[in-house]
């Protein structure tokens, strides 16, 4: 490591001052950005933790929303969404070991976004709405490629608003050392439809299914996807799996996502 200032403001706005300065760079549960400053891939001046903020931790339903503050961790998300969003309890449940879901956050997810993460399906196909300090982005247009957001410079997230579903359900095929999905499905039905993303597979990043989320908003089934095929075009191939093995595995993950909805 080398010397960096460290910053841990109690608000939003102490924490939007603190980003003001020169290559500074906000900490969430730091599960990506400080293995990366070990290994001298980034070398931020000031890091600003926003682990103290209170406003930005926790989940609670607003109606047919759930809010989820972009500081919770994935643990508390597992607990606390399960009444209300069963699927994305579950999903949260799913990602890496006991250490990783208590000090990791959905909002550090989602800034970070990396191609195999979990969350970024979640919002993807639940059409959630991702809160910052300065407006509020739909998931449709917040990502925008591998490890690429809407996000501007110092913009923090701050909270993230999910439509509760009808039925939906998260399926993934896990990378067995990191717990990463080496493919993942989100599957969920809503009264104007049915949206599908998939993590882990697309050198893109998450993406829509546009061909599986028009069947099975026809036929809510798993039978409704016999034939479609994922097109190995831009899939990931690498030591884990081929493009078209990925491209499989997006048919196979995205099936058992709709059987388990059931």
């Amino acid at each position: 490591m080398y010397n960096f200032d460290f910053v841990k403001p109690a608000s939003v706005e102490d924490a939007v001052a603190a980003l003001g300065g020169d290559e500074a760079q906000p900490l969430s549960g730091g599960m990506t950005l400080l293995p990366s400053m070990k290994q001298r891939l980034n070398a931020p001046a000031t890091l600003v933790s926003l682990t103290g903020i209170d406003a930005l931790k926790g989940v609670c339903r607003d109606g047919d929303m759930l809010v989820i503050g972009a500081a919770t961790p994935h643990a508390v998300v597992a607990r606390d969404a399960a009444a209300d969003y069963p699927a994305l309890a579950e999903l949260a449940g799913q990602i890496g070991d006991p250490m990783v879901r208590n000090r990791g956050t959905i909002g550090g997810s989602l800034a970070n976004n990396d191609p195999s993460a979990c969350y970024p399906s979640a919002a993807l196909a639940s059409g959630a709405t991702i809160v910052t300090d300065k407006r509020e982005i739909a998931a449709d247009d917040f990502f925008q490629g591998m490890f690429a957001t809407a996000l501007d410079e110092g913009e923090i997230i701050t909270s993230v608003r999910f439509p509760i579903p009808q039925k939906a359900a998260y399926a993934k095929f896990a990378q067995p050392a990191s717990r990463f999905a080496l493919t993942g499905a989100f599957v969920a039905q809503y009264a104007n439809g049915v949206r599908v993303a998939i993590t882990g597979a697309s050198e893109n990043g998450v993406f829509r299914w546009s061909e599986a989320e028009a069947a099975l908003s026809s036929n809510f089934s798993a039978d409704a996807l016999a034939g479609l095929a994922a097109s190995a075009d831009q899939m990931i191939g690498d030591l884990h799996g081929t493009p078209e093995y990925r491209a499989h595995l997006v048919g196979v993950m995205t099936r058992r996502a709709v059987a388990a909805a059931h």
